[in-house]
């Protein structure tokens, strides 16, 4: 028994090794038919490859038809603080993984499209699963951004699309530049666009997906990158080891170590130095691995870009200044274009094999990027949100459009230079200029500016009125306006009286033969007065009681010669001395006009003007006294029946001139006069229904003389017209020395404010309108007849931007005829219905005996005594 133990052991060996060989040999024969049939082999995973590609793409593609896209808006002022944006970024990684749980990777992603169409510098869309709409609808930035839920984008197809994608390159552990939020991160990129042209079918848009990234490939990416990190760390010790013994060996080798062992007297100096090499140092993962440090907030992004166009070229040049703008971007690691170049020919996105994979993932949304392109969110703080207060937006054709001559519906404004250098003539809408405001120096081009726009406008058929102190405008306007169509409906009120054989219109302001009402006529008198002369119910109440009766009494007599067939025999303002100081004139009146006077009025002239002294009449006739002392002015407004109509003027188109003669005291009241009358002649078109309305634009130069005479009904101008379709231009110097009313009202109204150069004091009120963005330094420096400008287009403020004031002698040129201006004035008086100085003046003085005559016709038949008995009249 124990001599077969060895047998039997040695047999089990025996038996195990055959085995160990047989298996050993199986394993040889797989390995050779593997060898010799590999592509069976290779078919097989081919097959399960193609076949889990094919399941995961229609996955994926199910998953992205059920996505949904949001605009995001910002108003002007949307000024995100960094916090605001990271959060924004945190809603956008948690919202792409809002999927079905069958979703593949690729799907899950949210994308951002920037996008200039030419209906907005830039488009800012979010698109991403519809399970997180809410989360994505509720932004951090508050009510800054308006967030809408947004239609797909059908484009049309163009002759010329250039395609680009963009990967990270350089150190991939390293971030991207860190962009301050001011200026905008998205100014290169929107400066990139700025010179699109729909015209031409350009289109740019860029989509940056984002989606988490993924636990698994980014564990390999560390342990690769530690690897690579130790493995370098070894080879630099070694390195330093070997030159630590070159060294050594060197210093042990020279002449002064011999001279040292020599001199030394040490036992056992002699021998060589024992050298320790350096020991590799312990990699810092923080180090070596930088931003891939850590899970938190690190995402996975592809960055797309597509140009297009119908002219060739365009779309790649677009490209390449798109590459440009990402260039801001770049640090440690930098945006760079996917592909290589061989000599004049580019193989990327545009070309096989990437043409294909570029183009699903465009048009699916997938997130599926050649290399792993991880960053942190705060590298993204540019892309993450919408443009801000800090982006210099510019002017597309869209946002403001184009002037187009004789066309009502535009607004000639100025000349706008597009970042290309190409030069347009822009507009606003007639009907959104409400009211518009120019404010500049003496010289610096407001007033050449008005003149075009006013021209223009004259040229499309609009109704217009220059009001002008200084009477410059009228001889600069005047071969402009040279056109026979024109010189129908244009009107010269000129009270500079200049030649030698001046010519004057006439204005009867207590007229009643042109549709007037009474008390309207009345209060717009009285009021002129007070406006012009500082009265109010304070300072001067009886001289205000004593004038409104007194042109009540005048504006009755008118009423009653006009009923009767005379309106030549009305009186005028200058028989208030004569009502007044006129005993048999003033009982005549009265008892004409017995049955038109109202009971309260009546009852007055009874009772209370015989209690008052003579003087109390000074203050009164002393304005009166000083309009008649003015030839021009008593020429102008003492005629019976006179001609300046404005209401009719409106309703029909009239293009009227007005120059009062300047800015004296005697002036003042003249302009106060023709500001009141425009003010009730304006409020008088509330019997017309607002669609039948014809829009009128009144120009005032000079609003400091304008406003001077008469704040009160300028700034009621700026607060009313608006609802009769009358919009007002003021243009002035310095909007300091506009009465508070005046400035109050024009800053809160206006739709389209202007400025040209001027020092910076008197600039600021209307810079901080726009925010101080330009801010008064930037516009004192302005060249003549530049300007800085905000308008209102389709109901939102555009601008301020930059513009050349239009100079008539180049805009117009083609409209100049000099040749025909004396005919234009010629005829622009016979439309004002003029007539020399001296006959006026000569009439005028004989209207009260004309007054008179006619009272005398139709005055009662009762004996005088009998009436005063009965009136008490004195």
């Amino acid at each position: 028994m124990d001599s077969a133990a060895p047998y039997l052991i040695d047999q089990a060996d025996e038996t195990a090794a055959g085995q160990a060989l047989g298996l050993l040999t199986d394993l040889v024969d797989a390995a050779g038919w593997l060898y010799g049939h590999w592509y069976v082999f290779a078919l097989a995973i081919a097959v399960c490859w193609g076949t889990g590609e094919v399941v995961v793409r229609r996955l994926a593609a199910r998953a992205s038809a059920e996505r949904m896209a949001l605009e995001l808006t910002p108003t002007r002022h949307f000024d995100p603080g960094l916090e605001e944006i990271f959060r924004r970024g945190v809603q956008l990684a948690r919202a792409s993984t809002a999927m079905p749980w069958w979703t593949p990777r690729r799907a899950k992603a949210v994308q951002i499209r920037l996008r200039a169409d030419g209906s907005s510098p830039l488009r800012y869309r979010i698109e991403g699963p519809a399970g997180g709409e809410r989360l994505l609808s509720i932004t951090p930035f508050g009510s800054a951004v308006t967030v809408q839920r947004a239609r797909p984008i059908a484009d049309k197809p163009r002759e010329h699309t250039v395609r680009a994608e963009f990967i990270l390159r350089g150190k991939p552990t390293a971030p991207l530049r860190d962009v301050p939020l001011d200026p905008d991160p998205l100014q290169p990129l929107i400066d990139a666009v700025s010179d699109l042209r729909t015209e031409l079918g350009d289109l740019a848009e860029i989509r940056l997906d984002i989606q988490r990234a993924p636990k698994w490939a980014l564990r390999a990416r560390r342990l690769q990158l530690m690897t690579d990190a130790r493995r370098k760390e070894r080879r630099e010790t070694q390195r330093a080891a070997r030159w630590v013994r070159h060294d050594a060996h060197g210093i042990e080798d020279s002449l002064a170590w011999h001279l040292q062992q020599l001199v030394s007297s040490r036992e056992g100096g002699g021998g060589r130095r024992l050298v320790m090499p350096p020991l590799p140092h312990r990699v810092d993962p923080e180090e070596a691995l930088g931003k891939l440090a850590d899970d938190d907030h690190l995402v996975r992004v592809q960055l797309l870009v597509m140009c297009a166009s119908n002219t060739e070229g365009r779309a790649e040049a677009r490209i390449a200044q798109l590459q440009a703008a990402f260039d801001v971007f770049g640090g440690g690691s930098r945006w760079a274009m996917r592909g290589w170049r061989v000599g004049p020919w580019r193989f990327g996105a545009d070309r096989w094999p990437s043409r294909h994979g570029f183009e699903r993932r465009w048009n699916l949304g997938h997130c599926q990027p050649p290399r792993p392109n991880w960053v942190r969110l705060h590298e993204l703080t540019g892309l993450l949100k919408p443009p801000t207060v800090h982006c210099r937006l510019p002017l597309l054709a869209g946002d403001l459009p184009t002037f187009e001559w004789g066309n009502p519906e535009l607004l000639l404004q100025g000349i706008y230079q597009a970042p290309d250098g190409r030069r347009r003539l822009v507009a606003s809408y007639a009907e959104e200029t409400l009211f518009e405001v120019g404010v500049g120096k003496a010289g610096g081009g407001k007033t050449e500016r008005a003149l075009a726009q006013a021209i223009g406008w004259a040229h499309a058929g609009g109704g217009m009125m220059f009001v002008d102190p200084h009477r410059d405008s009228w001889p600069r306007a005047l071969p402009f306006l040279a056109h026979d169509p024109l010189m129908r409906r244009t009107a010269l009120i000129d009270l500079n009286a200049n030649g030698p054989a001046p010519q004057v219109s006439s204005w009867n302001p207590l007229a009643m033969h042109q549709g007037q009402v009474a008390h309207e006529v009345v209060e717009a008198t009285a009021d002129a007065f007070a406006s012009a002369l500082g009265w109010d119910d304070a300072s001067a109440p009886r001289a205000l009681t004593i004038l409104t009766a007194a042109l009540a009494v005048l504006v009755a007599v008118n009423d009653t010669a006009c009923r009767a067939g005379r309106p030549e025999d009305q009186a005028t303002i200058f028989h208030l001395r004569a009502l007044l100081t006129d005993p048999a004139f003033r009982t005549a009146a009265l008892t004409g006009v017995e049955g038109s006077l109202d009971d309260e009025t009546r009852s007055w002239w009874q009772t209370v003007f015989p209690t008052l002294p003579l003087d109390a009449f000074a203050v009164v006739l002393n304005p009166i006294t000083r309009l008649a002392a003015n030839p021009v002015t008593r020429a102008f407004l003492g005629q019976g029946a006179g001609v300046y109509n404005i209401r009719s003027a409106m309703d029909t188109r009239m293009i009227v001139w007005v120059c009062p003669g300047g800015n004296g005291p005697t002036d003042r009241l003249i302009t106060a006069l023709l500001a009141r009358d425009l003010l009730r002649a304006v409020r008088s078109r509330r019997d017309t229904p607002p669609s039948q309305r014809v829009p009128f634009r009144p120009y005032f130069d000079e609003l400091i003389t304008l406003t001077g005479a008469a704040p009160e009904t300028i700034a009621s101008m700026f607060e009313d017209f608006r609802k009769y379709k009358v919009h007002v231009h003021g243009m002035t110097q310095l909007l300091a020395r506009l009465p508070i009313p005046v400035r109050l009202s024009l800053l809160q109204n206006a739709s389209t404010l202007a400025s040209t150069a001027g020092s910076q004091p008197a600039i600021a009120p209307i810079t901080a309108e726009w925010g101080e963005r330009p801010g008064p330094d930037i516009v004192a420096t302005l060249d003549r007849y530049e300007h800085y400008l905000s308008l209102t287009v389709h109901g939102r403020r555009v601008g301020p931007f930059r513009i050349t004031g239009p100079h008539l002698d180049e805009i117009f040129a083609d409209y100049a005829r000099p040749r025909h201006a004396a005919a234009l004035e010629h005829s622009a008086q016979a439309m004002a219905a003029t007539a020399p100085l001296g006959q006026l003046t000569t009439r005028a003085a004989d209207q009260l005996d004309r007054v008179n005559a006619f009272l005398a016709q139709h005055t009662p038949t009762t004996p005088p005594a009998a009436r005063r008995q009965k009136h008490g009249y004195q």
